[in-house]
């Protein structure tokens, strides 16, 4: 991977171009004019703006990767509760039928991404210790706000490609790292504890409705760190199991968040940053509008005030059907899904004949019934939801102990409860786990959760079965030709960046 100056001076330039304080969002226009590198870093608002910056990074999840398809999609089709409508996209098609390579599209983008919003992250963490004056409580906090964004990116670069260059200083041509390494995964994790830890300890509050990361976010992400580091590749078991479980019932017991009554309140602009949204990737339409809406939409069945509607995403009819008899999170309209819906956004409800996804559905960009969309999305995409402080916890402290006490069954029964089915009690150690394990599924599906619990778990759902089957081997139920193998546990590195970085290799197993 190579960074020249001109790019870092790109990203410190748009920083001036969103996020501004005091606004919904923070996400309001300012003038670019008049900065350069050399002027810029002086003063508090140039801190900011370019931790601001960094927030603007996240938003590559969302990104376009080629015709019909977004980046996120990479994380959904793989685990094989997701398809697609269209056959477009020869990018997302090999990801779907696990034929992809370095070459493809998205794995690309999620890299680039990434060490983007480490570039910034690394920008504002060299340059705004020497700004003054400046508060020093503030100065903390946007440094522990940076920690958290540099943690949350690396976090993901360790688990989707293993060992990956570490850089933690902005980078330059004439930098010595300019080429780097690759460093051992464990070096990964070692950092991403570190800036977390840091974070925690930068005085940020418990919960920021602005969408800022806060103490919640730091410590739900750092509770799944822990969960993760327990289990594969590193497996170092029931200390880490005790770390999550800590970490996460200190969210559950301090931070003031809580599960959402209606499932509806999951994609209510009135609900962002609140409740049950620790950490979202923020989306305001008059800067940068959420551009995954009609991606999500069924393909071409009219039922939103867009005029285009893909089907690049949506759900595999097995997986909607695995959710136990009278779960609400599987009623159309109600839960995580929809069946039927409204001719044109607006009209009569007319149904569709196949499961499409409603967590992340804007009713007020797509239409609703007697009301007309605007086409304009606000809505935020999810990133740590409390739902996922709740099974970490369940999940973890029955590792850690060698059976569920009372607050984990609390933690599992509270999302049992609001889904409507019934509560469980007297279960064996396995038993519970496995049990966490469903609720995790059915209740974190399409939000980029599914495939990591996959690669730790090294297991994968069986919807015919209710049960889990190996990672390597697992069949595909919508396409049983599709067999998960064991170089899938990790994503092959940037074909391009492999290229540009002799230093890079080897390759991933497979490859």
């Amino acid at each position: 991977m190579k960074y020249n100056f001109k790019h870092i001076s790109t990203l410190v330039l748009l920083a001036m171009m969103v996020f501004g304080t005091g606004c919904k969002k923070f996400l309001e226009e300012t003038d670019p004019s008049n900065l350069t590198p050399d002027t810029y870093y002086t003063i508090p608002e140039h801190a900011e703006a370019a931790l601001a910056a960094a927030y603007a990074q996240t938003r590559f999840i969302g990104s376009g990767a080629g015709i019909f398809v977004a980046n996120f999609s990479m994380l959904e089709v793989v685990t094989g509760t997701a398809k697609t409508e269209t056959g477009q996209n020869s990018d997302l098609n090999n990801l779907i039928g696990l034929q992809y390579n370095g070459d493809n599209l998205l794995v690309r983008n999620w890299w680039n991404g990434l060490y983007s919003v480490i570039a910034q992250t690394n920008l504002v963490l060299e340059r705004v210790p020497a700004i003054t004056p400046m508060d020093e409580t503030r100065k903390a906090q946007i440094l522990g706000e940076a920690r958290f964004l540099r943690a949350w990116a690396y976090f993901y670069l360790v688990r989707l490609y293993g060992d990956v260059p570490l850089i933690t200083k902005p980078q330059t041509t004439e930098s010595e790292d300019f080429l780097p390494t690759r460093k051992p995964i464990e070096e990964g994790y070692a950092l991403i504890v570190d800036d977390l830890t840091q974070a925690e300890a930068a005085g940020l509050p418990w919960l920021d409705a602005s969408g800022r990361a806060s103490r919640a976010a730091v410590k739900s992400l750092l509770s799944k760190v822990y969960l993760t580091m327990a289990g594969q590749p590193l497996n170092k078991g029931t200390e880490y199991y005790r770390l999550a479980a800590d970490a996460a019932k200190d969210v559950i017991d301090n931070s003031g968040a809580t599960l959402f009554a209606s499932y509806a309140d999951l994609h209510s602009l009135a609900q962002e940053n609140k409740g049950e949204h620790i950490f979202q990737i923020q989306y305001l339409a008059t800067v940068a509008g959420n551009p995954m809406q009609q991606l999500l939409l069924p393909n071409f069945k009219n039922v939103s005030a867009y005029s285009d509607e893909v089907g690049s995403t949506v759900p595999t009819a097995q997986f909607y059907n695995s959710y136990e008899p009278n779960d609400l999170r599987a009623k159309d309209r109600e839960g995580f899904f929809y069946t039927s819906y409204y001719d044109g956004g607006d009209g009569a409800l007319k149904a569709l004949n196949a499961p499409y996804i409603f967590k992340h559905f804007d009713v007020v960009a797509n239409g609703t019934a007697g009301t007309k969309g605007t086409t304009q999305a606000d809505l935020n995409w999810p990133q740590i939801r409390y739902a996922d402080v709740l099974l970490v916890y369940a999940e973890a402290q029955n590792r850690a102990d060698g059976s569920p006490n009372t607050q984990a069954y609390e933690a599992l029964n509270s999302i049992r409860r609001r889904a409507q089915i019934p509560v469980l009690s007297g279960l064996s150690q396995t038993q519970f786990e496995e049990a966490v394990w469903r609720e995790r599924w059915h209740e974190l599906c399409y939000e980029g959760v599914t495939w990591f619990d996959m690669v730790r778990l090294r297991k994968a759902y069986n919807e015919a079965t209710n049960g889990f089957d190996d990672f390597v081997g697992h069949r595909f139920p919508d396409n049983p030709t599709i067999v998960l193998a064991e170089k899938h546990l990790l994503f092959p590195l940037p074909t391009a960046e492999m290229r540009n970085n002799p230093n890079l290799t080897p390759q991933n197993p497979g490859y």
